[in-house]
């Protein structure tokens, strides 16, 4: 079995990999291929498929059940081009095949597919039909192009994408686009629209980037002012100093044709600020998660304002660990309004600029709302595109919201790398559930709660171990399934397991999970529909004693003691771990003829024995 188990670490049980298939919560992609690489590229849910691309290979998957009907293609590198990948020493790790790294809608029946082609990128049209019922899934034939600027020719090499449907459609790709990965830029392919690209080999651009993710961002109701955003990494330094990871989001017009005298079919709208991820201790000094692992946009009713979740770790070797911080798009266009970052001093250190900006500001859309009578930027100065060459980086950072993260992980022998985020409309308000992937293959299901004095709590209500390997990727939630894609395949996990939490309604509200409340018979999935009188559900705090009936409390008001009575001479099984984390479970021990008790340690088989009188006491921590 080649997907691992379930494993909650919080709760005291495990479930091997028989065990977890009987749950009927998860279900791998089990067609046996030849491949490798799997990945999530593309959700359609007008044919409610899913498309994945992986080591020669593209998957048509049914969105319900992954493993219904499969409608595969093969499509391989021809011999000749495999064998002058092979001779000019690219396939040490098997690179010489073509791993598919792109799949776009391209109209109703047909997807745009490019893949590396053994260091040589090619790009070619799939027919997926017109309705699901069709099962149509097939290469078009003789329709095969150049995939140069939208595809990397070394698969180890992150590429992100967006396809903007406006007719034609237009690509943008941040990708490296040569033979031995020295180039990277950010392209504009396809369309009407003259090709594009960022300035080559001009480190204030881009050094040594690693992209995740490209997202359009509407600035206001006026669509000339739409810009796209990426996502990455870079290596950065100040003069004498070592090069260090720095985490960016860029920005770019959508209507951007270059310059007219500089920076022809270059970009002349392209800026970047750093995202900054900071934990600031006693002393007040910042120690930053400097590594962008991954990013997640939650759209919200506002299209111009969505959310920003970014997961972050550590680059150096002072701690290792990881965190995840969420932006405000009102903070990015603060610092995107804010001063330009500048080189000056003996030093050549970066400053804030304090000449004169030319007009239009740099980094203004033309036709947008600064600029109505601007149709291109091949109408700005030479002034305004020579500052833009010049002075790409903003200087002011991005910090999150409330400056601090929302998740952190230090001390402990993983790090988080994906990140999805589901909204669940739960009893007592709406709630925001993290799924955060880890290094070692896991998920860990987290929900962080406001406090009365302005604090948070975080609460780990579950992991689950869905592949032995270190690395895989998660996509957005659908049908409340989540979907993750691995080298070994691909799996859909349900996002809740509430049987898993207990058979009392106590142990159901104690789990805090806001997709699970008590139904009067079990722990169950929660729907906003039931009667409210049959539901018991407590996010927020976790109180059975206001949901449950059957328990007494005691004198502390957070306190549940549940009583045990054992009689002389027979045996009692004593649970040592509680089955939720948010209880603790202390044995007292009570001897005859006295009215003291004390806590004893669980294994004096004998002195249990004797006990008259054993009580359990669950204190429940709010």
């Amino acid at each position: 079995c080649r997907v691992c188990g379930f494993g909650a670490w919080l709760y005291s049980f495990t479930l091997s990999c028989l065990e977890l298939k009987s749950t009927g919560t998860a279900h791998h992609f089990a067609f046996l291929l030849n491949s490798t690489d799997y990945r999530i590229l593309r959700m359609d849910e007008d044919h409610d498929r899913m498309y994945v691309g992986s080591k020669d290979y593209i998957l048509s998957l049914d969105l319900n059940d992954i493993n219904k009907e499969p409608l595969i293609i093969h499509w391989p590198v021809a011999p000749q081009r495999r064998t002058e990948c092979v001779l000019s020493g690219k396939d040490i790790n098997g690179e010489c095949g073509n791993f598919i790294r792109l799949i776009e809608p391209w109209n109703r029946t047909h997807l745009y597919v490019c893949g590396t082609g053994a260091y040589n990128p090619i790009c070619t049209y799939v027919d997926r039909g017109q309705r699901a019922q069709e099962y149509i899934f097939r290469l078009e034939p003789g329709k095969v192009d150049s995939g140069k600027g939208k595809c990397p020719f070394d698969p180890k090499l992150n590429s992100v994408s967006a396809l903007i449907s406006t007719y034609p459609f237009i690509l943008y790709a941040a990708v490296y686009i040569d033979f031995m990965g020295t180039d990277s830029a950010i392209f504009r392919t396809l369309g009407k629209h003259t090709a594009m690209r960022t300035d080559q080999y001009n480190s204030r651009w881009l050094h040594d980037p690693t992209f995740v993710h490209a997202q359009l961002i509407p600035d206001s109701a006026e669509k000339n002012d739409d810009k796209l955003y990426f996502f990455f990494r870079e290596k950065a330094s100040e003069m004498g100093q070592t090069p260090m990871a720095q985490s960016r989001i860029g920005r770019i017009c959508l209507n951007d044709d270059g310059g007219h005298c500089c920076l022809v079919n270059k970009w002349s709208t392209f800026l970047k600020a750093r995202l900054i991820c900071p934990v600031t201790g006693s002393d007040g000094i910042e120690t930053h998660f400097d590594e962008l692992r991954d990013v997640y946009i939650q759209k919200t009713q506002d299209t111009k304002n969505p959310v920003i979740y970014g997961v972050f770790s550590v680059s150096g070797s002072v701690f290792k660990g990881s965190a995840v911080c969420v932006y405000s798009m009102a903070d990015v266009r603060m610092v995107f309004n804010g001063p330009f970052a500048h080189k000056e001093g003996p030093n050549y250190q970066w400053v804030a600029y304090q000449g004169k900006i030319p007009y239009p500001r740099p980094g203004t859309c033309p036709g947008g709302t600064f600029t109505p009578n601007m149709k291109s930027t091949k109408d700005y100065p030479d002034e305004v595109i020579n500052f833009m060459r010049n002075h790409p980086t903003m200087f002011n950072a991005v910090y999150p919201v409330h400056k601090r993260p929302l998740v952190v992980r230090t001390n402990v022998d993983y790090e988080f790398t994906t990140i999805t985020v589901d909204q669940v409309a739960a009893a007592d308000g709406n709630y925001e559930v993290l799924f955060l992937g880890t290094d070692r293959g896991t998920i860990q299901k987290v929900i962080v709660l406001p406090r009365d004095d302005l604090q948070t709590e975080e609460l780990v209500l579950e992991e689950v171990e869905v592949f032995r390997v270190r690395s895989f990727f998660m996509f957005p939630l659908h049908f409340q399934q989540l979907y993750v894609s691995s080298v070994v395949g691909v799996t859909h996990l349900a996002l809740h397991r509430c049987d898993v939490y207990g058979e009392a309604c106590a142990d159901c509200c104690l789990a805090r999970d806001p997709y699970c409340a008590w139904d009067g018979k079990s722990c169950s999935r929660y729907s906003a529909n039931q009667k409210r009188r049959s539901r018991r559900q407590d996010v927020k705090y976790g109180n059975p004693i206001r949901q449950c009936r059957g328990y007494n409390s005691n004198a502390n008001k957070n306190t549940l003691e549940t009583v045990q009575y054992g009689v002389e001479g027979s045996t009692a099984f004593l649970e040592c771990q509680a089955r939720s984390p948010h209880v603790s479970i202390k044995w007292h021990f009570q001897k005859e003829n006295s009215d003291r008790r004390r806590e004893d340690d669980v294994t004096l088989k004998t002195e249990i024995m004797d006990a008259k009188n054993i009580s359990l006491s669950s204190q429940e921590k709010i």
